[in-house]
């Protein structure tokens, strides 16, 4: 019998992953990573306690406050701070789910496996492991998961692959889970509300006026409290009076200055990636694929030219808005199969 790690936040794609994975056969664990001293984290780590005591499955709490702080809350903090857009969850399941808890799982626990709630499918083709998007099209969590290596796709289960959220919730409730209520994470799970990002960033930085500059023209329109209160392709929240709509079109953190231009200044036709991670090794230096330069947007038709290490990016149609920090990840124009990424 297969031995399970099953990555348990206590809501509901992580209790259903780890019922199903029961049913299956498998001998299933619990593992619940306490991420900072808030009582929020103490919390998960108790809700997640008695899915596994419903479940009858073996639980373990995993502190790793001092990682998590280090890789993921100052690299969001220092992103910011240098006029980049961060992506933490990038970074949670590099350093977290597939760093700490992976390690933890197959040599402290002996599991043969790892598994998540994410909404991916890992299919073995003649030994390379490649993340191909879940039945769900509006849960694709490929984009976050880039920076998974072979080894680590080896030894990682995806239960929800073949199942709809709804199908999910449905099950939990069938089931009777703790988190059949449970409502969708937070995107930045350690910023709680009322808190939100600006005020988490205020808080940190002390306010430090600098000027908004038409990029255009160089033309001063106004001043702001502090650069980090805006990221590339923002629109709400300027207050500047213009003719029309005025958007954050660059960042100057070095001299605290908000650069801001119109729609079409946004507009970009190619884009260089350094350092790639590619998901398994391509063949071609030369293809055809599809992009997202962020989360919530369609994949864009590219053309790629790599080195294997760098890439130069030439979209078929301009892209909007494309922000330094951000990811930017490939995937299979024919089938949606996850190619590689990079931060941008």
């Amino acid at each position: 019998m297969s031995r399970v790690v099953v990555a348990l936040s206590g809501g509901i794609d992580s209790s259903v992953t780890a019922l199903l994975l029961k049913k299956q056969g498998y001998e299933v664990l619990g593992v619940c990573a306490k991420t900072t001293e808030n009582p929020e984290a103490a919390q998960v780590v108790n809700n997640a306690q008695k899915v596994a005591a419903m479940l009858d499955i073996p639980f373990y709490s995993l502190d790793v406050t001092n990682i998590f702080n280090e890789k993921v809350i100052k690299y969001f903090e220092n992103s910011y701070r240098n006029g980049a857009t961060p992506n933490p969850c990038i970074m949670c399941n590099k350093y977290m789910k597939w760093g700490r808890l992976f390690d933890f799982a197959i040599k402290e626990l002996d599991a043969d496996y790892i598994a998540t709630g994410h909404y991916a499918n890992i299919k073995n083709d003649n030994g390379t492991y490649k993340l191909y998007p879940a039945s769900d099209e509006h849960k694709d969590q490929l984009y976050f998961l880039f920076l998974l290596k072979q080894e680590q796709l080896k030894k990682t289960l995806f239960p929800l692959s073949f199942y709809k959220k709804d199908d999910v919730r449905k099950i939990a409730v069938d089931n009777n889970l703790p988190s059949k209520s449970s409502k969708e994470s937070q995107d930045i799970c350690f910023i709680k509300a009322p808190m939100t990002t600006k005020k988490y960033l205020n808080n940190i930085f002390s306010q430090n006026p600098g000027f908004f500059i038409e990029k255009r023209t160089g033309k001063k329109l106004g001043t702001h409290n502090g650069f980090w209160q805006y990221t590339i392709g923002q629109r709400k929240g300027i207050g500047l009076a213009a003719p029309e709509a005025l958007y954050v079109t660059d960042i100057d953190a070095k001299n605290n200055t908000v650069f801001v231009g119109y729609k079409n200044e946004l507009l970009a036709k190619s884009l260089i990636l350094k350092d790639i991670q590619w998901s398994y090794p391509q063949q071609k230096s030369s293809f055809d694929a599809k992009a997202k330069i962020r989360y919530n947007m369609q994949a864009a038709d590219v053309h790629v030219e790599t080195d294997g290490k760098n890439a130069k990016l030439v979209f078929s149609q301009s892209v909007s808005a494309i922000a330094r920090g951000q990811a930017c990840v490939l995937y299979d124009k024919n089938n949606g199969h996850l190619l590689g990424g990079a931060f941008i």
